[in-house]
């Protein structure tokens, strides 16, 4: 290993490479706690700079991993924090205007008691997901107890997989890093998918639920008259 990192760094990683030069640690720890805590910032991006820092001797990969993780649990928890206590009320003072119904909120909740461990423990690898997970939690009112291993262990999966790619990637990392990007697309592209499939079968059950009250209802009010 030499100590200098690839010349040829995508511009993502390129462009916080002289805040990662400066700040080491501090960086990574800052940056990833608030990517999972609801603030939009390149979170999973000084990880994976961070990474290739380290295969290439500049940094420890055993204290980019330990950093990364604790900030990542640390920052999920905050989430969790601010979508239990205020949550509610900022969805009642402001949900109409995001179409966030009371109605859809109970379904949301529902789908958390079911769903939620799951959800939370996947959602770092999507964007969006990433920093917003801790606070829908918080805000349905997913148990704590079931919240925090499900925090942890998403945590592990996350650090793990692109910390990992970012050491072994070397002078890989540019054609890597790429194809993790369009990866993350596609990701991205098959959950807004499956969230747009789901919502038009509900809304298909609820439109055949009313044909078939419909006339069950008039009948039973032209028996009446």
């Amino acid at each position: 290993m030499t100590d200098t990192p690839p010349a040829d760094l995508p511009a993502p990683l390129d462009s916080l490479a002289p805040l990662l030069d400066s700040y080491g640690y501090p960086a990574v720890g800052l940056l990833v706690f608030l990517d999972n805590c609801g603030v939009p910032v390149p979170g999973q991006t000084v990880l994976v700079l961070a990474a290739v820092y380290a295969g290439a001797g500049r940094l420890s990969i055993a204290g980019v991993v330990t950093v990364a993780v604790l900030a990542a649990i640390a920052g999920d928890s905050l989430g969790y924090l601010i979508g239990r206590t205020g949550g509610h009320r900022l969805i009642e003072r402001w949900g109409r205007y995001v179409l966030l119904t009371p109605e859809r909120m109970e379904r949301g909740e529902h789908f958390f008691t079911r769903h939620g461990g799951k959800v939370v423990t996947v959602a770092r690898f999507v964007d969006v997901l990433r920093q917003t997970n801790g606070i829908v939690a918080g805000t349905t009112g997913m148990p704590w107890r079931r919240f925090l291993p499900a925090n942890v262990l998403g945590a592990l999966l996350w650090v793990g997989v692109w910390a990992s790619a970012g050491y072994l990637a070397g002078d890989n990392i540019g054609p890597l890093y790429r194809e993790l990007a369009r990866y993350q697309l596609v990701l991205l592209a098959a959950v807004g998918v499956a969230a747009a499939g789901l919502v038009a079968y509900r809304l298909r059950r609820r439109h055949l639920r009313r044909r078939q009250d419909g006339p069950g209802v008039s009948g039973r009010s032209g028996s009446s008259s």
